[in-house]
């Protein structure tokens, strides 16, 4: 018998009217009978703060650990070292940054996600995001709210993305998608940065610059957007010094993890109109705090922020995708069966190099 721990995000009333709600507590990936089928024991909860909640109640035995890039359960080197029996750590999503992942190769902990299965619904939303910024939508809207009908406020901070330069930090699966569906604006250029060139087909086919200085990209771009990992070397990488090289008023999106800006220097830059538009729907904590900067920060001329909870990578197409994926990396678990590469973040051959 295997234990199976996941955090999943509450889904509340819209999950219980919607079964294909797949990633929440109340649907349970659509695995629960099918594990208990088996045997297993499969604990399911959003409960995952401090030491009394169910995430660190439950992680000291289970063999198995799921969570969601939308309501992680952090496990950090101080937990996993509790983590007396735990052997495989899947993201049901893509993206593994709420796990330390070297005390993860030190205790042997194999760590998989469900590689793609975000990637269309997060380059949909960036381009949705991009769109929202530019054409001043979100003020509008609250204009209407309010009942009021000056066009004029609205106009005097709205372009096309005709004849802009747009870029992307990071040309990944997600950043290359993202260009993809930019080609159909007519853009004067996209370009972006990454530490690896894009194959000259690939590059050829959006017809896409690299820009190598990160300073010089920047302050190249009318639209930044963040498509890159979250890690040692991208944590704080959009900071107060590299904001004074964007060109002033450009609009930056983040869709790839909270914490690869600085959120108290994008904050300023808004204020300041360095920056004319933030939106993204990541947070470096998650859930994000009712007093975070970033829900209430404005630029100017009061508008600029579209910020929104963490969903782009959970449409119902995505989590159907990625609770797919769950379930296949769990039925090769508990029979022996090796793992898709494309999944692999920690594998059984990183703890044989160990012990060499």
């Amino acid at each position: 018998m295997v234990k199976v721990l996941a955090i999943l995000y509450k889904g509340g009333q819209a999950a219980q009217e919607e079964p294909r709600l797949l990633g929440t507590v109340e649907n349970q990936l659509g695995i629960r009978e099918w594990l208990t089928s088996q045997g297993h024991e499969y604990i399911v909860s959003d409960d995952k703060e401090g030491p009394d909640s169910v995430f660190q109640k439950h992680i000291v035995d289970a063999e198995v650990l799921i969570t969601t890039p939308f309501h992680p359960g952090y496990l950090t080197a101080d937990i996993i070292s509790k983590a007396k029996n735990l052997k495989l750590c899947i993201t049901a999503g893509v993206g593994s940054d709420h796990i330390d992942l070297n005390a993860a190769v030190e205790k042997k902990i194999q760590v998989l996600e469900v590689s793609g299965s975000n990637v269309v619904s997060v380059a949909e939303h960036v381009v949705m995001s991009i769109l929202l910024l530019v054409r001043n939508f979100v003020p509008a809207h609250e204009m209407i709210e309010r009942g009021d009908w000056q066009v004029s406020d609205i106009a005097r901070n709205a372009f096309d993305l005709e004849n802009k330069v747009i870029g992307t930090i990071g040309a990944g699966r997600i950043g290359y998608r993202v260009l993809q569906r930019l080609v159909a604006f007519d853009c004067k250029e996209l370009i972006y940065f990454d530490y690896a060139p894009l194959p000259d087909a690939a590059a050829k086919n959006v017809k896409a610059r690299r820009v190598e200085d990160l300073k010089e990209f920047v302050a190249q771009c009318d639209v930044v957007t963040v498509n890159c990992p979250l890690h040692e070397g991208t944590k704080g990488l959009v900071n107060a010094d590299l904001l004074k090289s964007f060109k002033k008023g450009a609009y930056l999106v983040n869709t790839a993890r909270g914490a690869i800006c600085d959120k108290d220097a994008v904050a300023a830059a808004l204020k300041s109109g360095q920056l004319s538009g933030y939106s993204g729907d990541v947070w470096n904590v998650q859930p994000a705090p009712k007093d975070h900067v970033w829900r209430t920060m404005k630029n100017p001329l009061g508008g600029g922020n579209g910020m929104v909870p963490h969903y782009s990578g959970t449409t119902l197409d995505a989590q159907a995708r990625y609770a797919n994926g769950t379930k296949s990396i769990l039925e090769n678990y508990l029979n022996g069966k090796p793992q898709e590469a494309q999944n692999i973040i920690i594998g059984l051959s990183e703890f044989t190099s160990c012990t060499r």
